[in-house]
C-alpha cells in the first residue's frame, strides 16, 4: 500500500479554506519565515477517505481480534460503557467550570462519579483513600512510590533501598529509581513460583524503604506467604507496595488492603474493561491505607455536608499535583459503570472467568510445550518455547508464525526468569471457541517444528504487509525521510 505522500497531485484539493480576513500586522522574522511552501499532500477528499479506511483495515484491534498478551492484556470494551463516556453532560464539559457559584451544578455529576468510583475501589481492594489522577499503571506506580518517599521524608526515616522481585514488571525498578532509590532484586524460589522468602529475609533491613509485589505475580502465582511477607516489611517501616495490573485475577476473592498491602495502583484501563494500545489513554488510580492519606496528590473531591461535591486543595502533605485537572476522566467513567453494571457478584465471576480461561490454555499445551510451573495458576499462565528452540524455532518465531494464523502473539521474553518465555492471558472476556482456536494454532506450530519446519518459522510472518524485520536495526536505524514530489 502506498502511502500518503506517494499518492498526492499538485494542484488537488479536498477542501477550500475561506479568505483570511484577520489584517497582517507585522512581518515574521526572517529568519523564522519558510523558505519554501510546507511539504502537504495534495489529495481530494474522496482519496484521503479511501487511504484511512483502507489503512483501517489493516489495524488489529479488540474489537476484531484476540489479544492474548500476559500482564496488560486488552479485553473487549463494552459498548454501554462507551455511550454513556460520550454524554454531551460529560463529553463536553470543560474541566475549569466552577464547582459551585454559578454554573457550579453543571460539574456535580462529574464530582459525584469520581468521588463515588474512589468509595468503589476503596471496597473493591480494602484501601482507605484513592486518588484518580495517574494516567496509567506506570504513572499509577511512580505516584503510589512518590507516596511512599513523601512518608519517610516526612517521618525523617533515612532509606535509600526498594526491594523487587525478579519477575517483577519492569515499570516497578523504574518507578523506584525515579524516586531516588536503589533496587535490589528478589530471587523466586523455582519450586514455588513466589518470591524466596530465606533470601527475602537477608535483603530487607533498615535501608528498605519499600516492598513492590504483584500478586499474583507475573508467572500467574498467588504468593500465599502475603502476611508473613508483610510483618517482615513492616518491621523495619517498610512499605509493601502492591502492582495491581492483575487485579482481575482476584477481585471478590482478596484485598489488598486486608493483606496490610499499605499502597496500590490499578489499570483501570485493563481491569474494568477500558483496553488501550499505543500508549492511551490509561487509568492508573492509587490506593492507600489511613496512614498515607495525607499524602495523595491535590485536589481531592470531597462530599460536603450539604451533599454537594468540590475539590479540596488544603492537604499541606501532599506531594501536590502530578496530573492535569483530574486524570483521564473518561477512562474513570466508563470503569465506574462497568463496576456498577456487574456488581459485586459480577466482579467476582470476572475473576473465577479469568482464572478458567488461563488454566484451560495451560491444560490444552502442556503437552506441547514445557510449562516451568505445571500447577494450577491465577489469571495468566508461563509456557516455554525450550523444546522447540532446541529445533530451531525460538519463541519470536513462534509469535510470528501466530500472526500468519491471524491471532495476535502472546508476551514473549518476559518474565525474564524463564527462557524462551511465552505468557498468555486469555482474560475473562473470551469465549471457549476463541481459546480453543488459538490452542490449535499453537499446536499446529508445536507438531509442525518437530517434523521440521524450522526455517519456515523463521521466515514468518509472510501474510503481512510487512514481514520479518531486523528489529534491533528498526529501533536503531529508523529513517523519519519523506518522499520527494
Amino acid at each position: 500500500m502506498a502511502v500518503i505522500f506517494e499518492k498526492s497531485v499538485p494542484g488537488r484539493r479536498g477542501v477550500r479554506l475561506p479568505a483570511n480576513d484577520v489584517p497582517l500586522h507585522t512581518e515574521p522574522p526572517a529568519e523564522l519565515a519558510r523558505q519554501k511552501e510546507a511539504r502537504l499532500c495534495e489529495l481530494s477528499e474522496l482519496d484521503v477517505v479511501r487511504h484511512f479506511t483502507e489503512l483501517s483495515r489493516k489495524n488489529y484491534g479488540v474489537d476484531t481480534n484476540f489479544y492474548p498478551l500476559g500482564s496488560c492484556t486488552m479485553k473487549y470494551n463494552p459498548k454501554f460503557t462507551e455511550k454513556i463516556a460520550a454524554f454531551d453532560g460529560f463529553a463536553s464539559l470543560h474541566p475549569l467550570l466552577p464547582q459551585l457559584r454559578r454554573g457550579g451544578m453543571l460539574t456535580q455529576g462529574a464530582l459525584a462519579v469520581l468521588h463515588t468510583l474512589e468509595q468503589l475501589l476503596c471496597e473493591i481492594c480494602g484501601m482507605e483513600a484513592f486518588t484518580l489522577q495517574p494516567m496509567a499503571g506506570a504513572h499509577g506506580e511512580l505516584t503510589g512510590m512518590m507516596l511512599i518517599a513523601a512518608y519517610h521524608r516526612d517521618k525523617g526515616n533515612q532509606k535509600s533501598e526498594v526491594v523487587i522481585p525478579d519477575e517483577a514488571h519492569g515499570t516497578n525498578p523504574s518507578s523506584a529509581s525515579i524516586c531516588g532509590y536503589s533496587v535490589k532484586a528478589a530471587p523466586t524460589n523455582r519450586e514455588t513460583g513466589i518470591l524466596d522468602f530465606g533470601a527475602l529475609e537477608k535483603l530487607i533491613g533498615e535501608q528498605t524503604a519499600a516492598v513492590m509485589l504483584t500478586n499474583p505475580n507475573t508467572l500467574g502465582i498467588f504468593n500465599s506467604e502475603i502476611k508473613r511477607l508483610a510483618d517482615l516489611a513492616h518491621r523495619y517501616d517498610a512499605q509493601l507496595y502492591y502492582d495491581g495490573a492483575n487485579l482481575n485475577a482476584i477481585m471478590g476473592k482478596f484485598r489488598p488492603g486486608d493483606a496490610e498491602f499499605d499502597v496500590m495502583h490499578i489499570n483501570l484501563h485493563k481491569t474494568f474493561g477500558t483496553p488501550h494500545g499505543g500508549g492511551g489513554p490509561g487509568g492508573g488510580p492509587v490506593g492507600v491505607r489511613r496512614h498515607l492519606v495525607d499524602y495523595l496528590p491535590i485536589s481531592r473531591v470531597v462530599k460536603r455536608n450539604d451533599g454537594t461535591y468540590a475539590l479540596d486543595y488544603d492537604f499541606p502533605k501532599s506531594i501536590g499535583y502530578i496530573a492535569p485537572f483530574y486524570g483521564n476522566f473518561g477512562v474513570c467513567l466508563k470503569a465506574y459503570a462497568y463496576i456498577l453494571a456487574l456488581g459485586g457478584d459480577g466482579l467476582k465471576e470476572v475473576s473465577e472467568n479469568a482464572v478458567l480461561n488461563a488454566n484451560y490454555i495451560m491444560h490444552r499445551l502442556k503437552d506441547y510445550y514445557d510449562f516451568p510451573l505445571l500447577r494450577p495458576c491465577m489469571h495468566e499462565c508461563v509456557a516455554s518455547a525450550k523444546r522447540q528452540a532446541e529445533r530451531g524455532v525460538r519463541a519470536i518465531d513462534i509469535a510470528k508464525a501466530l500472526i500468519d494464523k491471524g491471532f495476535h502473539p502472546p508476551t514473549v521474553y518476559f518474565p525474564l526468569i524463564v527462557k524462551e518465555s511465552m505468557m498468555i492471558e486469555p482474560t475473562e472476556t473470551e469465549s471457549k471457541e476463541t481459546l480453543d482456536a488459538f490452542a490449535e494454532a499453537l499446536i499446529e506450530i508445536a507438531r509442525k517444528t518437530e517434523e521440521g519446519a524450522a526455517e519456515e518459522f523463521r521466515k514468518a510472518p509472510v501474510t503481512t504487509p510487512v514481514s520479518r524485520l531486523d528489529e534491533a536495526r528498526a529501533a536503531k536505524a529508523m529513517d523519519f525521510a519523506y518522499p520527494e514530489k
